[in-house]
């Protein structure tokens, strides 16, 4: 493992000795190979036969070489700010972080995916040569900012399109990368993005996926693939018409209950009191709380609904009055009844709590709470 790529796996082999190999690492100028003894025995100088997973390492290589023509593609449509800041390169994906100080837009992308794959089908051969630093500078080697490099530094050129230093695996051809495909952007820190992508088998699952998926949209909609935009966007039109006629029967009912109900309000000197349950969202349960006060003037209101295993509790208090016994207050020891808290402005509070089966009580408290705070 090094520089981004992951280790190779495979076997180390001898006569009666099967060493499973699950990773690779450099120490130093030495190679450790970390896996377990599946078979047999290993001493110190047995000399072995390593075997690597070929796949894996050509899928590998292909997602190695990939992400340098990625970092070229970046540099020519976002400008040379671009410099890289970390990668990841797996047999499954790879992912590449850049200098960048805003998103990339969905056009950029689609430019930048289909600049490396011109080149994947332009097929230049991948050349690997060493040299020394000032030589690899003057053919217009890209390094790592920061990284460390000795005399003599390895080169991977693929064309005149990628030149940079690097240790890792590639393939012959750039030909051999076969298809890519972005398949994320995203921002890790201040200044610095991360695209994600797949190349080869992985990007033609990637793209089979989506084709199913749409496939799939497409039979629940009864509609097929080239008319399933329209299909959509007719359908979020009448979402809205419909949420529209939803807000209007909110706003009836909550109309026809404030009118029902007041009648049912308690005085309290020169103050009505009025706490019940009202099964309806949240926002409609607060509209009928303002009519309900419009309507009985001097007023201190506590409403309740109950969704499932969710309360809602709404409490409003005339303004006049607002300044002795505040919404807040009330409706957060209403709301201590159910096993929740709230807040809002003193003439108007919510609370939220989760248990149903006590709003009786937290409506009960609404009542000796005016006769205590007056």
């Amino acid at each position: 493992e090094s520089g981004g790529q992951v280790g190779d796996h495979g076997a180390l082999i001898a006569n009666g000795c099967h060493f499973a190999v699950t990773d690779t690492q450099k120490y130093g100028e030495a190679i450790g190979h970390a896996g377990v003894l599946e078979q047999g025995s290993v001493m110190v100088g047995d000399q072995v036969t390593a075997q690597i997973g070929t796949a894996e390492r050509s899928s590998t290589a292909a997602h190695h070489s990939a992400t340098h023509l990625l970092h070229a593609a970046l540099r020519n449509e976002l400008g040379d700010h671009v410099t890289q800041k970390g990668s990841l390169v797996d047999p499954q994906r790879l992912r590449f972080d850049f200098s960048h100080g805003q998103p990339v837009s969905g056009e950029q992308l689609r430019r930048i995916e289909a600049a490396v794959n011109t080149q994947i089908r332009n097929n230049a051969p991948v050349e690997v040569t060493e040299s020394t630093m000032d030589e690899a500078r003057n053919r217009g080697a890209m390094a790592l900012f920061g990284e460390k490099y000795g005399d003599t530094v390895r080169v991977v050129g693929m064309g005149d399109y990628s030149i940079e230093l690097c240790g890792g695996t590639h393939v012959r051809a750039a030909g051999d990368i076969g298809f890519f495909k972005i398949t994320g952007e995203s921002g890790v820190a201040a200044g610095v993005r991360r695209i994600e992508a797949v190349c080869g088998e992985q990007a033609e699952q990637w793209v089979a996926d989506q084709q199913q998926m749409v496939e799939q949209v497409g039979m629940l909609l009864k509609t097929s693939g080239d008319q399933l935009m329209e299909r959509v966007a007719g359908l979020l039109g009448q979402n809205r018409e419909l949420a529209t006629e939803v807000e209007k029967l909110r706003n009836a009912s909550a109309q026809q209950a404030s009118g029902q109900l007041h009648e049912q309000a308690i005085d309290v000197g020169d103050i009505k009191v009025l706490a019940v349950r009202l099964d309806m969202e949240p926002k409609a349960l607060r509209e009928a709380a303002d009519r309900l006060k419009d309507k009985l003037g001097k007023a201190v209101v506590l409403l309740a609904a109950v969704d499932g295993e969710k309360v809602s509790l709404v409490a409003g208090v005339s303004k006049e009055i607002s300044g002795r016994l505040k919404a807040g207050d009330l409706v957060n020891l209403a709301a201590q009844q159910v096993g929740g808290k709230g807040g809002g402005r003193p003439d108007m509070a919510m609370a939220g709590g989760k248990e149903p089966d006590n709003v009786e009580k937290a409506l009960a408290v609404a009542l000796p709470w005016v006769n205590q705070s007056l």
